[in-house]
């Protein structure tokens, strides 16, 4: 594996701020709150000669409660798997008994520290520096995170420090996630997406709470399960438009609808005791708009009766009859129920996002569909489907040549979408239908002269029209 610098330190003193500089990202939110990060946020460094791994952590000391023990927690666990502890503290607000505190344990984990003195823009930075000499630490550098000043120096420290990395250790889901199924897990808050990504990786690896909004970022997980890689993505809560009034929600959502752009499969989690609202189709308009293929996953199954189970069923199929291609699986997030399924389901769709099918097998297809049920009929004309080809994957795309296809209805459209998705079994993805006209070859010759003949028979036919009218 890479070596793992981790990022350290009291609330608000820059360590997501210093986290998009190094990985040269906007993964982590940023906003001038304390107690904004909660969960582990990792990437990875490329600015020098060798990478490594950053990991961004909560503040500690940042909330109050459970909720702020357990994102201490959170940071304490990558403290202990990190090779290189980067302590960041506040140079404007100068040694703090917190920062005291966060020290003394950091000590006893007999690793190296490296101090970063942070936000010394437009202070001297040898009076800032000076007054945290008394750590003792002797690796202490200024910096100005936000405006990218220091970082050289800080990446040249962290160098000195960081062992090497073996030959072949570079985890490629890192490197190049291309490789690893991504997986976005999105729905309103407060239905189990947390408990789930926790439940599929066997630790708490997120902050999961009954509180809504407890996850304020999209998180990343890498892991492997039965031999498959993948990469989980743990999104924020998506409400309605006119509830969300903090500038940090309203980012939240915004790196959720990125999750589900860059996303593969999307599992779109529902609560079985609560049913379909129009949140959900809300959220599953997002989903249908980015084109991706959908597993449904009803949670909370296990607390329901038998008659709220059928009551629940038919509701689903009434209310998803827009996403009936989608599977819907039941589980329970808290106990593990219904995860196999889960698998299997975002396998088949994945695989039919990808599949690739033959010319030959579509332009069967399409004229099985043309005879079953042909176009209907426009001002006399009727819209002619010469062939088709597949133009790319997630979602599957077909192009179809002929004439006069503008006249083809949206139902017809949907019967096609339909009959190629029964012919070639393409369960949970959409699929997306292009239309090409194909040009009228006599559209720039001129029109041939009439004979004295031909001029007198249209006449005439004219006069026998005008009368008969």
């Amino acid at each position: 594996m890479l070596p793992l610098v981790a990022l350290v330190g009291r609330p608000n003193v820059g360590k997501s701020t210093l986290f998009n500089v190094l990985t040269r990202s906007r993964n982590a939110l940023v906003a001038d709150q304390p107690g904004l990060t909660r969960d582990r946020q990792y990437g990875v460094c490329r600015l020098g000669e060798r990478p490594f791994m950053v990991v961004d952590t909560g503040g500690i000391g940042s909330e109050e409660g459970s909720l702020g023990e357990r994102a201490e927690v959170q940071s304490w666990a990558a403290v202990d798997e990190a090779d290189v502890l980067l302590f960041i503290v506040d140079a404007r607000a100068g040694i703090t008994p917190d920062d005291s505190e966060i020290l003394r344990r950091l000590r006893r984990q007999s690793k190296p520290v490296i101090l970063a003195v942070n936000k010394t823009d437009g202070l001297d930075e040898t009076s800032a520096l000076a007054e945290f000499a008394r750590f003792g630490i002797d690796s202490m550098l200024p910096l100005a995170a936000s405006h990218g000043r220091g970082v050289l120096h800080l990446i040249e420290a962290l160098y000195a420090r960081i062992p090497e990395a073996g030959e072949g250790d570079i985890d490629p889901g890192l490197e190049d996630p291309t490789d690893r199924l991504r997986l976005a897990i999105v729905g309103r808050p407060n239905v189990g997406k947390s408990t789930l990504v926790n439940r599929i990786c066997g630790e708490e690896r997120v902050l999961a709470s009954e509180v809504a909004g407890t996850t304020r970022d999209s998180i990343a997980v890498d892991l492997e399960r039965d031999g498959r890689k993948y990469r989980l993505i743990d999104t924020a809560g998506i409400r309605r438009k006119a509830r969300v009034e903090e500038a940090i929600e309203k980012f939240s959502v915004l790196k959720a609808l990125q999750a589900i752009e860059q996303s593969e499969v999307v599992v779109f989690m529902l609560d079985a005791s609560e049913g379909v609202t129009e949140q959900d189709a809300t959220v599953l308009g997002h989903v249908l708009q980015a084109q991706r293929a959908l597993v449904v996953a009803v949670n909370k199954w296990d607390g329901l009766s038998q008659y709220q189970k059928d009551q629940c069923k038919a509701d689903l199929e009434r209310r998803l009859a827009f996403v009936s291609y989608a599977q819907i699986v039941t589980i329970s997030a808290k106990h593990g129920t219904g995860l196999r399924e889960l698998f299997r389901a975002v396998h088949k769709a994945h695989e039919s996002a990808t599949k690739t099918i033959a010319t030959p097998e579509i332009n069967r297809a399409l004229e099985a569909a043309f005879e079953a049920f042909q176009p209907p009929m426009v001002r006399g004309h009727v819209a002619k489907l010469r062939y088709a080809h597949m133009a790319g994957h997630n979602p599957p795309t077909i192009v179809v040549h002929g004439s006069r296809l503008k006249t083809l209805p949206d139902s017809y459209k949907r019967y096609l979408e339909n009959f190629f998705r029964k012919r070639f079994k393409l369960v949970g993805t959409p699929i997306a239908l292009l239309f090409r006209d194909g040009d009228n070859p006599y559209k720039d010759k001129p029109k041939p002269e009439l004979s004295d003949r031909q001029k007198a028979k249209r006449k005439r036919l004219m006069q026998f029209v005008k009368r008969k009218s």
